[in-house]
């Protein structure tokens, strides 16, 4: 009985240092930040995708839940009406970079622009815990940029 209120309280000790430790890889809660522009990684060898690359993206978020992680993009095309988006995954990279190419169809007829509100395309991925494993990083790219969010 000592030996497991020994263990419970080194645990305590533990997690309790890890949540007041702002940088601490060990804390949940930290695991991914926020996001930042970054530099596109060129374009893998992949399954060929008549989709085009979004052309900008504009905001990069990743929500923890139990078992994995959700990424949210946010992108924006030139002209309104384009469809199908998604979140294509290369390989993690020996650096340990989950690059994901925001991928969306054009419009089929003419489309105009209005507003960036109404142009702003919003796109999800879940991953699990096991894919997170090896990752570091995570960038979501278009064809003029890309934006990071590292542990």
């Amino acid at each position: 009985m000592r030996l497991f209120r020994s263990a419970v309280l080194v645990s305590l000790i533990t997690l309790t240092a890890c949540a007041s430790v702002g940088k601490s890889k060990l804390n949940p809660f930290n695991w991914f930040g926020g996001s930042k522009e970054v530099m596109a990684i060129p374009l893998a060898a992949a399954a060929p995708d008549d989709r085009l690359l979004i052309e900008t993206v504009l905001d990069l978020k990743i929500d923890k839940f139990p078992g994995g992680a959700i990424v949210r993009a946010t992108g924006l095309p030139p002209t309104q009406g384009y469809w199908d988006a998604e979140l294509v995954a290369q390989p993690v990279d020996d650096k340990g970079r989950l690059v994901l190419d925001f991928r969306i169809f054009p419009p089929i007829s003419a489309a105009g622009v209005v507003n960036q509100q109404s142009r702003e395309v919003l796109v999800g991925l879940r991953l699990s815990n096991i894919k997170l494993q090896d990752v570091r990083q995570i960038i979501v790219q278009g064809a003029k940029n890309a934006r990071s969010s590292s542990r």
